[in-house]
């Protein structure tokens, strides 16, 4: 139950008490890869692969290229009862703690080379509700542990390391109170039924550590602890229900109707903005989990194609102040999330934007979303070069539901 770096302790505050540090990324890097080594997606097509707060930093600990390493998060898998404690003032001589308690449940994703954790806890600081996406790198051997809140749905900086000897050691980079700060998460007692946490935050480069944040969990059975047991998938008539009353307030609950298992015949144009006409289909399946009560959800696909396979996933996170959704990407080939797609509904369709760069130039990527109401929803990606005025479609999306499946 990673706490995602410098961010993660300030969850634990009063609402009105969280001076929140953002090091969200500036999107900078080459997009539209070939199928057969590219970073696309259903619902994210786009692959950024330049270096921010998303994609992995270099780590004190160099990757071990022998060991894989795609398995070591398995202890996580089920339900537990957490115990946390945080030191009160970070890197501050604080010797101060509070105590919280609660629950995590963590899923399979990608076969167990990734995993989306949720959890629930309650303090003297206040309530945390969050989840831990983790994604494995099996060119690195490495895992990206990736963090996010549902008081904003933003994912903070990546922490990036590996197992050795049962001790998992991951690092990141973020600021705290305007220094810039070096992190450490340990895991150890993993192959015992109460896996040990420990969050570090070091203001000399790594030479001295000060511990402010220790979690201990327990395992239990779902039934004993879940008081919000996951429902089952939407029907399309109440998903139009819940889907049209959540928007009509505030749009925390637009993703709905995708929650389920799913076909997928994506059509792909292989040369955007060349004037090209040449398209590529894919075929697939895939299954999107509801997150936070349908507040976030996780989308994860398998798709096969002339020019190779997809395993990808999208982590969608509703921000409640901005009343807006961030859509993240990330593919089985690296498991680095790439920079969100920011937008919402209305009038029942989903626009969602972004700035990037093709072949050195700079763009807007649009993705719009619609028939969000019936059983086969459609998505669309387009390109801009123009600031907007014009656009080039460049992927279709056309999902059906399964019938009979949750």
């Amino acid at each position: 139950m990673e706490r995602g770096g410098a961010l993660d302790p300030r969850d634990s505050m009063p609402l009105a008490q969280v001076p929140w540090v953002s090091m969200t990324r500036k999107p900078t890097a080459g997009m539209y890869l070939l199928l057969g080594s590219m970073t696309l997606a259903v619902h994210a097509p786009r692959s950024l692969a330049g270096g921010d707060a998303h994609t992995a930093p270099a780590v004190p600990i160099p990757a071990d290229r022998n060991r894989d390493g795609q398995h070591d998060f398995d202890f996580e898998l089920g339900t537990w009862e957490i115990h946390l404690q945080r030191r009160a003032q970070q890197l501050a001589g604080s010797n101060q703690w509070v105590r919280f308690d609660g629950t995590s449940v963590t899923q399979k994703v990608w076969n167990g080379r990734s995993q989306i954790e949720q959890f629930e806890t309650d303090g003297a600081g206040g309530r945390i509700e969050g989840l831990t996406l983790r994604t494995y790198n099996p060119q690195t051997h490495q895992w990206n542990l990736y963090w996010a809140n549902s008081k904003d749905g933003l994912v903070v900086p990546v922490q990036v390391g590996q197992f050795r000897n049962g001790r998992g050691e991951f690092y990141g980079y973020d600021t705290l109170n305007g220094r810039p700060i070096l992190i450490r998460f340990l895991w150890t007692h993993t192959q015992t039924d109460t896996p040990h946490f420990e969050q570090s935050f070091s203001e000399d480069g790594g030479q001295t550590w000060e511990v402010n944040w220790i979690t201990d969990q327990h395992r239990v059975s779902a039934a004993a602890i879940n008081p919000h047991p996951a429902p089952p998938a939407l029907a399309v008539d109440a998903g139009n229900k819940a889907a049209g009353a959540a928007t009509a307030r505030d749009g925390q609950h637009d993703f709905d109707p995708l929650i389920g298992h799913w076909t997928y015949h994506l059509k792909r144009r292989l040369h955007p903005l060349t004037g090209s006409s040449s398209w590529v289909d894919l075929k697939g399946t895939g299954e999107c989990i509801r997150l936070w009560d349908g507040r976030a959800d996780l989308d994860e696909v398998d798709l096969d194609g002339p020019s190779g396979r997809i395993e990808g996933l999208t982590l969608r996170l509703y921000d409640p102040q901005a009343r807006q959704w961030r859509l993240y990407w990330a593919n089985s080939k690296d498991g680095n999330l790439v920079a969100p797609q920011v937008g919402g509904f209305r009038d029942g369709r989903g626009e969602f934007y972004a700035p990037d760069t093709l072949d050195g130039r700079t763009i807007l990527v649009r993705f719009g979303w619609s028939n969000m109401t019936t059983p086969t929803p459609h998505f669309e990606q387009a390109f801009s070069s123009d600031g907007g005025k014009s656009w080039e479609v460049n992927w279709i999306t056309d999902q059906t539901r399964l019938p009979g499946a949750e």
